[in-house]
């Protein structure tokens, strides 16, 4: 199954026994055909149901590896059978037997006399009957089920040419018609090719590590969720997991799209296919193989192009009238001439013609090879698009709603401030903050304490620890007493003067949340924490906005001052704070009104009614996320907002080569079309033409498997 004719082909005979089209589930990319079956369906009527349109379904299992798949398939072989039989045939014919250049000069078929011989004619035949051999049931079936396709017109012309003794134009169409099918598989498995390419990035062995500390080398399948795996140096993870041991960089491009490494620590998160840096480092597993990052965005990105875009349904559309007008044009243009008294011959040539120039295998190609070529480039990128449907509708946006925390903002506090009352300095205030917030597991504690590391602050031991429920600690630093906690604290304590509560007011104001350090005398400092604007965030507003988006929106439950300051540094245009989930919803709502197509960019859990109610939601992260990739329409495998303007010029660039691949295949076909009626086509050059469409049309969208950065 590699082409979109065999899925509408499958679809419409298997829809009288499924009931429903959502029952099916088409995945071209490993060349499966999932079933929902009914009360009362079985799995034998489904195959046999299949085996009467000419092909065949082998029960899936893991093991199986699909022909598809393979170097030399059946239809490969059947196509090299094909032009050897027909260029030896042409070899007697031209060079042992002579004739076959008053043929091809003759342009008008059977006025011509060709004299070819019985042996050519042998060979002729079984050319065309390899060519043609995986094309004549599928004719059949359009026959019986009276909806003619491209299989019967190329049938009807072969079978003409060779009733009025065009041999060689016989055999030269089914050869180039079988060539330009296996140029679709092959196109096809490109796209297949540099899926499953992600696969093989994650190794075939891994390195256990024992609770005694032997390694043993083991295949990535074997090990359960918990087991712990050594990772070398420049070597690629195996699996899923969790840093337990260990310093180094990783080269998440593979999973996320990352430009450059990422730093990991003990508690950080890997991703299986990913690549070690300089560091030796210790994983325990989170997912077992068949569940990893790696695998679920290769099976997802298999899945999604049954979900059809809107052009490939146009196209079937399209087809499914286009083909029998032209075969009702092509009886015209034989009958009328010969109805007013003209010789036959001539006119059946040119209805021949006419039927394979008509053939639509370019058109319907057109657009499903650009759609899963697109989706392949997309995933290469990080960003998963789980159908066709949602790869077209970027292109359109005209408005976009971000969640505020996790989504514009880091969704983890930073210290943003570090202030000082009488003689203690910045650096005094953080390390005695950060030395009482040792024992703390507070978001707020670890932001403290990592910027102290950072700044190299030195820490120091502390006795007598006692925590303040909710409102703080304290603790001896130094064999000194000192608290730390909330503006509520220092209010309760009685030490607040009315500068330091303007001040400590004029932060929160300012949607920062502030840590106070005072021993028994008096208030030492503070401590200004936020969540952190992403760093791309503000270039990621400004592409948007160079995009043509025209309007940039903040949808958060946060108070207004927090999230009017991060609008400000972020470049938003609107915002919208202190909404409930239900609020963002009718605030959706009311953008689709406005401006016609809205996408919804959150985290992909507490946004997710939301993203449903949008017309595309996009989840962020989804590479560490479940929760993302089910909810959302299009996910961005790291936290990384810069990918959305890209995938706004990718989404544009497939539709512009969807675009070209249909006018170009319509548009040689109209070219033909008048020089047939004229009489200035051949049989064999209506068939080059088409196959060059083809080809056109097939490298064309695969251009999208490299789509460059910044889509353009």
């Amino acid at each position: 199954m590699d082409c979109a004719e065999e899925v509408a082909t499958l679809r419409r005979a298997l829809l009288p026994l499924v009931g429903s089209e959502e029952r099916l589930g088409f995945d071209l990319i490993n060349t499966r055909l999932s079933v929902a079956l009914p009360e009362g369906c079985s799995q034998e009527s489904v195959v046999a149901a299949i085996e009467k349109t000419g092909m065949r379904a082998i029960p899936y299992v893991p093991e199986y590896s699909d022909a598809a798949g393979s170097r030399w398939s059946t239809r490969s072989v059947l196509t090299v059978s094909s032009a050897l039989l027909v260029a030896i045939g042409f070899g007697t014919h031209a060079f042992v037997e002579g004739g076959i250049w008053q043929a091809l000069a003759g342009g008008e078929g059977p006025g011509v006399e060709h004299g070819t011989p019985l042996s050519s004619k042998v060979l002729y035949l079984l050319g065309i009957g390899a060519g043609l051999a995986l094309v004549a049931p599928k004719a059949w079936y359009a026959v019986r089920q009276l909806r003619p396709d491209m299989n019967l017109l190329m049938m009807v012309a072969v079978t003409g040419a060779v009733a009025i003794g065009e041999w060689f134009e016989a055999g030269t169409v089914a050869v180039l018609f079988a060539v330009s099918l296996e140029l679709e598989a092959w196109s096809l498995g490109r796209a297949r090719r540099a899926i499953s390419a992600l696969m093989q990035l994650s190794p075939p062995t891994v390195l256990l590590v024992a609770a005694d500390g032997t390694k043993t080398e083991m295949a990535p399948s074997e090990l359960v969720i918990g087991s712990r795996f050594l990772v070398r140096p420049g070597d690629r993870i195996a699996l899923d997991g969790e840093v337990v041991r260990g310093l180094t960089e990783v080269d998440q491009a593979p999973i996320t799209g990352e430009s450059v490494p990422v730093p990991k620590a003990v508690g950080d998160e890997v991703f299986a296919g990913t690549i070690n840096g300089s560091g030796a480092i210790e994983v325990a597993s989170t997912r077992m193989a068949d569940d990893t990052a790696l695998a679920r965005i290769v099976r997802l990105v298999g899945e999604a192009h049954s979900r059809r875009a809107p052009s490939e349904k146009w196209v079937d559309r399209f087809a499914r009238v286009y083909t029998p007008s032209v075969m009702a044009l092509a009886a015209a243009v034989f009958l009328i001439p010969v109805l007013l008294g003209s010789a036959p011959g001539p006119w059946i040539y040119r209805a021949l013609v006419l039927l394979v120039i008509a053939c639509p295998c370019a058109l319907v190609i057109s657009t499903p090879v650009s759609i899963v070529a697109a989706l392949a480039g997309a995933a290469r990128n990080g960003v998963l698009i789980k159908g066709g449907i949602f790869l077209e509708a970027p292109s359109r946006l005209r408005a976009i709603a971000f969640d505020k925390t996790g989504t514009l903002t880091e969704g983890r506090p930073r210290v943003e401030e570090v202030g000082g009352f009488g003689d203690h300095d910045e650096e005094a205030v953080l390390s005695r903050a950060a030395s009482l917030e040792a024992h703390s597991a507070h978001p707020l504690a670890k932001a403290i304490i990592e910027c102290a590391a950072s700044r190299g602050v030195q820490t120091y031991p502390i006795s007598d620890f006692s925590a303040i429920h909710g409102k703080g600690a304290s603790a001896l630093v130094g064999g000194r007493p000192y608290w730390i906690g909330s503006h509520r604290l220092l209010e309760e304590r009685g030490q607040e003067t009315p500068r330091v509560h303007e001040q400590l007011e004029a932060m929160s104001r300012q949607g920062r949340s502030v840590v106070v350090l005072g021993n028994d005398e008096h208030v030492c400092g503070f401590i200004a924490l936020a969540d952190g604007l992403r760093q791309e965030t503000p270039a990621a507003m400004a592409d948007l906005r160079a995009a043509g988006i025209e309007a940039l929106v903040m949808l958060t439950g946060d108070n207004k001052e927090t999230a009017l300051s991060v609008a400000e540094r972020a470049g938003i245009d609107q915002v919208f704070a202190e909404l409930l989930p239900e609020d963002k919803i009718s605030r959706i709502e009311g953008l689709t009104e406005q401006y016609g197509h809205v996408a919804m960019v959150g985290d992909g859990v507490n946004d997710a009614p939301a993203m449903a109610r949008a017309g595309i939601g996009i989840a962020m992260g989804a590479a560490g996320s479940d929760a993302a990739i089910e909810t959302a329409d299009i996910a961005l495998m790291s936290d990384d907002l810069s990918r959305l303007p890209w995938l706004v010029h990718h989404s544009r660039r497939t539709m512009g080569v969807i675009r070209a691949n249909i006018a170009l295949s319509l548009g040689i076909k109209a070219l033909f079309v008048v020089l047939t009626l004229v009489g200035s086509a051949s049989l064999w050059s209506a068939i080059a033409a088409d196959m060059g469409a083809s080809l056109l049309v097939t490298f064309n969208g695969l251009r999208l498997l490299r789509s460059a950065e910044g889509g353009k």
